[in-house]
């Protein structure tokens, strides 16, 4: 399928913007000119019962989180959401519309996790944060009105990431119970060795080969991490056990194999997959509601997946 004529608008003002690449300016700079690309998209938010910002106690420092909760009474369902940005970008002003939208569609509380990011905080600081919220959740599951049975763990990009590391790790440890996870456009595996998509689609097509390389180069210690199932979650042993999940994918994205790859091992590990590509579509298309129709029937097709989860 070729790319959306929308997404190719989209792209053209990107490219119009005449933004320097991330990976040839400072961080700082890097960081304030995302904040500032997105303001200028103008994203809607989605009104929901209520929005609340706390924080709670992490392994090393508190963790900023913010809650959405539906009109009504509940019990809810409750979703964790592990922002993207390569582990070093956004956060949770960034993620305002997603989050707001998934509340207001699926009827669930979503719970949005300001983790440390790089490269101030290296690996594992991110994923022990993502643990420690998602433990955090489960025990103060009343509070929220949330329904104890039914805990999902969602992320876009390096959150896809994290929210299916988090599943593993919670797995390997025993609980609490998660019902299922939501990975949108999840990074699996360390770019090396390179994957077709990582080659086809590395320029053009908003996220780049270079700025990947540039965000790995950031989250880990050395390339050594890079084995480790809690990085790169397609190398680990068996996927067994893992629960049920939904991955969205862009046709047109770097990271398009490896998301398939990790969808199709869940699958042949007897995980209950539903695996969905949208073939017109670039890495990031959920962010732009307003923008793309296809970021409001992702979000959609999400939330019809998460109220068939009984």
């Amino acid at each position: 399928m070729a790319l959306d004529p929308k997404v190719i608008a989209l792209l053209t003002a990107i490219e119009a913007a005449a933004d320097p690449a991330i990976d040839s300016i400072p961080l700082d700079v890097a960081r304030e000119q995302v904040e500032k690309g997105y303001a200028r998209m103008k994203i809607p938010k989605k009104h929901v019962g209520s929005v609340r910002n706390i924080k709670i106690p992490g392994s090393a420092a508190e963790i900023p989180l913010r809650i959405y909760t539906p009109e009504g009474l509940g019990p809810y369902p409750v979703i964790l959401f592990f922002h993207g940005g390569g582990w070093v970008l956004f956060d949770l002003d960034a993620y305002d519309p997603i989050c707001s939208h998934l509340c207001a569609l699926s009827g669930c509380v979503v719970v949005s996790v300001d983790y440390r990011r790089s490269p101030e905080y290296k690996f594992p600081a991110a994923t022990d944060d993502c643990l420690a919220a998602t433990k955090w959740v489960s025990g103060k599951i009343a509070t929220l009105h949330g329904d104890p049975g039914r805990i999902f763990l969602a992320g876009d990009s390096a959150g896809g990431n994290l929210a299916a590391v988090t599943a593993m790790r919670i797995f390997n440890q025993g609980g609490p119970a998660i019902k299922g996870q939501i990975l949108i456009y999840p990074v699996t595996d360390y770019y090396k060795p390179e994957k077709n998509s990582f080659f086809e689609f590395a320029n053009g097509y908003s996220l780049t080969k270079d700025a990947l390389i540039w965000f790995w180069d950031k989250y880990l210690n050395s390339e050594e991490d890079s084995g480790n199932p809690y990085v790169s979650p397609l190398r680990a042993t068996s996927l067994s056990g893992l629960p049920s999940s939904i991955v969205i994918v862009s046709g047109y994205d770097p990271l398009r194999d490896e998301a398939i790859a990790y969808a199709k091992r869940l699958e042949q590990e007897g995980v209950n997959v539903c695996l969905s590509v949208y073939e017109g579509m670039i890495h990031g298309f959920v962010s732009y509601l307003g923008i793309l129709k296809q970021a409001k029937s992702a979000i959609e097709e999400i939330s019809g997946w998460v109220k068939q989860q009984k």
